[in-house]
């Protein structure tokens, strides 16, 4: 009889009809594959049981998070090569369907039932969000829980991915060689100078985290700054800090949905790392609300990812592992979208920089300050939330790399009926 490792190997390759481009081991000492490749590494049956009970992303997700299923070796190189197995499959329901026309498959998937007994569903884990359907998105209810769920997690812990600065954003790299904090303090310069922040100001910082931008703003630029959040423990963060600075006379940190800010005009509004939360159904109400905001002449720079467009739009669903483990109700739309719907909402759209690679080296910055402190991180959330962040991390930076998602900033102004714009003519000196 084959060993566990060979037969994983053979149900594996029949399911995506290529060989495999990583090692297996499994629970029993036996390894199958190409020897110099990175371990996939099989502890125990319950990783088969994620897997048989939720076929697809999410069952390799639970058997990842529980620590049922790991990588051994170069964690980029895995998820690299595993690409076409994973997230470049397009639809994992239709090609079990077709495998299980096979009669070998199906002789296969018997001798995978065989292996897993006890054929018992595993809990998920319970770092995972859970859920009473979907039919209720978007509300300030569900925005809050889900905000809570992934920012609420110890301010500690952002403190060792992030570094000093607490920027949880893509940064704005001169070298590949620089420092994060060098990369995430020029980040928040330029917003600053696409905003044409200036003394006396007004900014609404949407979504402001841990009072990073709201800070840099006040600080170098003299402007009085409201920051939004929905998460508590990012506001009493924020607070702290804005405190330590001497700024409590500039800055006010709320725990408040943007949808409920009322005391505009605002000369300028951040939103930076946010829009991904609001859901495409809410796309334009955010929109409105925050060009309702501005004075006439104001500036909004929106930061936000961006997925490719599909040729089918209709059939585009969120990725299971990111929706159940790390933004419950995030979405992604194409640049285009985004720009379309602002400019529905009544902004005139003036500049637009991609900085999709600027994030790739953010993310493996964030994952190298985890595994440098892989016990203290754990210790500080959990084991299985650090595996979370370690694996969307990594992941996330190699779908930057290679253009499955990018990331933009779109710089747009309520123009007053006079045209005037209030930007130089020559836009990226960024100067009113």
């Amino acid at each position: 009889m084959q060993d566990a490792a060979q037969r994983l190997k053979n149900l594996a390759e029949q399911l995506v009809g290529a060989p495999l481009p990583v090692r297996i081991r499994a629970w029993d000492g036996s390894e199958s594959g190409p020897p110099s490749a990175p371990a996939l590494v099989v502890r125990n049956r319950r990783a088969l049981r994620h897997l048989l009970w939720k076929p697809g992303e999410l069952g390799l997700a639970r058997a990842w998070v529980a620590g049922d299923l790991d990588v051994e070796g170069d964690l980029y190189q895995a998820l690299d090569a595993m690409a076409g197995f994973i997230w470049e499959r397009d639809d994992d329901a239709r090609s079990l369907r077709q495998a299980l026309r096979d009669p070998e498959f199906r002789t296969a998937v018997r001798s995978l039932l065989a292996l897993s007994a006890p054929f018992l569903p595993p809990a998920p884990p319970p770092e995972e969000m859970r859920r009473h359907g979907r039919l209720h998105l978007h509300t300030k209810g569900s925005d809050r829980r889900a905000i809570s769920h992934h920012y609420d997690v110890g301010n500690d812990f952002y403190e060792l991915v992030l570094g000093p600065s607490m920027v949880y954003s893509c940064a704005y790299w001169e070298s590949p060689d620089g420092t994060l904090e060098d990369a995430q303090r020029d980040k928040l310069e330029l917003v600053s100078r696409k905003l044409g922040l200036k003394p006396g100001m007004r900014l609404l910082d949407v979504g402001c985290g841990w009072g990073s931008m709201a800070i840099h703003a006040a600080r170098e630029h003299g402007v009085s700054v409201v920051g939004v959040t929905l998460s508590q423990e990012q506001a009493a963060y924020a607070r702290k800090r804005v405190a330590e600075e001497g700024l409590t006379d500039r800055i006010e940190i709320r725990v408040q949905d943007y949808r409920d800010v009322r005391d505009g005009p605002y000369d300028a509004i951040s939103s930076i790392g946010m829009a991904e939360h609001v859901g495409s159904e809410r796309y334009l109400e955010y929109a409105r609300d925050l060009y309702a905001l501005l004075e006439p002449g104001g500036r909004l720079l929106n930061h936000q990812i961006a997925r490719r467009p599909q040729a089918d739009e209709s059939a585009y669903s969120v990725d299971e592992f990111i929706d159940a483990y790390v933004f419950p109700d995030g979405e992604l739309a194409p640049v285009g979208t985004t720009v379309a719907l602002l400019e529905k909402a009544g902004f005139e759209v003036r500049d637009l920089e991609s900085i999709r690679e600027h994030y790739a080296l953010t993310l493996r910055r964030w994952v190298a300050n985890l595994e440098a402190a892989w016990a203290e991180g754990q210790r500080l959330t959990s084991p299985g939330r650090a595996r979370i962040w370690r694996l969307y991390m990594a992941a996330s930076a190699l779908a930057f790399e290679h253009n499955r998602i990018g990331v933009n900033q779109v710089l747009v102004v309520k123009t007053p009926e006079t045209g005037a714009s209030g930007l130089s003519l020559r836009t990226r000196d960024w100067r009113g």
